[in-house]
């Protein structure tokens, strides 16, 4: 099979549109590989949300075995648009806010890009507040009466010393990503083994002093009914499909820099699925230990490794999670949204400028108040967003699979009066079909009656969408690019 990959050769750095972030990767400078790809999913998988999501199923009343199905599931079926939407970024070097152009036009592009982008600043928030109270413990640990320093002084709910792991680790973050996305890429390929193994040594760890698995594996579910089981059970792969939901939008992203398609896909197929089910059934297993060990079940690993009295073993296990948070952080949830903010003012915002206002919006989110209540974290943030994000995949996979059979023409997504300026850089179709969709997915939280719609956000919002675009878009027809194609054998 031959697969068609281009570059632009055109000169359009005169364009209010482009900036050298946001211009099309050049096929010499296209360099990951399927390791690559597959250490960024281990990288992000191995995070601690992704180890306290089963423990939120579980809370809910599934058995592990349920829980652990649920996470698979959901994560088969967010690896569909995944890859659907990684072909245009390998095929033609662009990023997402780029890519979206061609469907929503060169301004509207901007919508999605900031729907995107405030999700993702959510996520970074949630994530530098969890790599931060680990680092918070450590130095605790390291130096007595840190953890008291301010007194009962808070800001925003946070202790004095809370606020300062936090923001040291934020600093950390948005230093990395100022080095730009070769770095990034360096971190990943060595983080992702190291917090793999790490991983191992914690569950290895705690099953020896729990001297087996200990009661969370033997225990049923509550649900004594499949009526009753599809109540939670509905909600909750909605939820894990918002998981990534983020993630199956801009992984353009990072495909642009795939040396194939064959490549970017494999890496993906391997990291994403197998890493969440192998991690999420780890982090069963130490919960359940922790039972015997320490007379509750502790899903936060914060925790378990808090307990550690061995000053190696507590840097270990510090050094671990403050790792695997960064690895995620920096990757999945400042990437996006600093290629989306560069988007809305390219000329005025660079790739480096948008992480920072991420990392901003990031601090005034409060991502310690999404996590006090296990579910809201799964019906309200994931459940709500998801339902946002499913009409966005719609339209632009119906647009670039369906109208445009892959066909673009790169040169004029960087052009205001180009194909993809429609009208005044708005696709009306495209507009209409997200306010459609998004309306369809949510309804369940404004009209009572309705609200078992909610459960199914993503799939409503995505079907509604699609059908919608599909329908008014007049773009069903297949345009050749303008540029001659690389081709590679995959």
């Amino acid at each position: 099979m031959k697969e068609e990959m281009y570059e632009l050769k055109e000169d359009v750095s005169s364009s209010s549109l482009y900036n050298e972030d946001l211009a099309p990767i050049k096929l010499k400078d296209r360099n990951w590989n399927t390791y690559n790809y597959t250490a960024l999913w281990v990288g992000m998988a191995h995070c601690v949300p992704t180890y306290t999501m089963a423990g939120s199923l579980i809370a809910l009343g599934m058995s592990w075995l349920q829980a652990l199905l649920t996470i698979t599931l959901g994560n088969l079926i967010v690896l569909i648009p995944m890859l659907l939407n990684s072909h245009p970024g390998a095929k033609y070097g662009i990023s997402f806010p780029v890519f979206a152009r061609a469907s929503f036009g060169t301004k509207g592009a901007n919508i999605v890009a900031v729907l995107r982008a405030i999700v993702a600043c959510g996520w970074f928030g949630i994530n530098t507040y969890i790599g931060g109270s680990a680092l918070n413990v450590l130095v605790s640990a390291l130096i007595p009466g840190f953890k008291n320093i301010g007194g009962s002084f808070q800001i925003a709910g946070l202790s004095l010393s809370a606020a300062i792991t936090f923001m040291i680790f934020w600093g950390i973050e948005i230093f990395v990503i100022y080095k730009g996305m070769d770095l990034i890429k360096k971190f990943e390929n060595w983080s992702a083994p190291l917090v793999m193994i790490l991983a191992f040594i914690l569950l290895a760890w705690m099953i020896v002093a729990a001297k087996g698995f200990g009661p969370l594996l033997s225990t049923p579910s509550k649900f004594t009914s499949t009526g009753q089981f599809m109540k939670a059970f509905i909600p909750s792969l909605t939820g894990t499909i918002g998981f990534w939901a983020t993630l199956s939008l801009n992984i353009p992203d990072f495909t642009r820099f795939a040396k194939s398609q064959k490549q970017q896909m494999k890496g993906q197929a391997i990291g994403l699925p197998v890493t969440m089910t192998i991690f999420s059934a780890m982090g069963i297993m130490i919960t359940s230990a922790s039972t015997i060990v320490y007379g509750k079940a502790m899903w936060d690993p914060v925790e378990v490794v808090s307990k550690f009295t061995n000053p190696i073993a507590l840097f270990i296990g510090f050094f671990g999670i403050v790792i695997a948070s960064l690895s995620v952080n920096i990757a999945a949830n400042t990437v996006s949204p600093a290629y989306d903010f560069s988007n809305c003012f390219p000329k005025h915002i660079s790739f480096k400028t948008g992480g920072l206002i991420t990392g901003i919006i990031g601090i005034l989110i409060m991502p310690w108040r999404l996590l006090a209540d296990p579910s809201g974290y799964i019906f309200t943030w994931l459940g709500t967003y998801s339902g946002i994000l499913g009409p966005i995949a719609a339209i632009i996979i119906c647009d670039y699979w369906v109208c445009r059979k892959t066909n673009l023409n790169l040169k004029d997504l960087y052009s205001t009066t180009g194909e993809y300026s429609y009208k005044k850089g708005f696709n009306p179709s495209a507009i209409i079909a997200l306010i459609i969709g998004v309306f369809g997915a949510l309804i369940g939280k404004i009209v009572p009656s309705l609200s078992g719609v909610s459960d199914y956000s993503w799939f409503v919002g995505f079907a509604l969408a699609f059908i919608i675009y599909f329908v008014l878009s007049p773009t069903k027809n297949i345009v050749k690019t303008n540029e001659e194609p690389k081709e590679e054998i995959i």
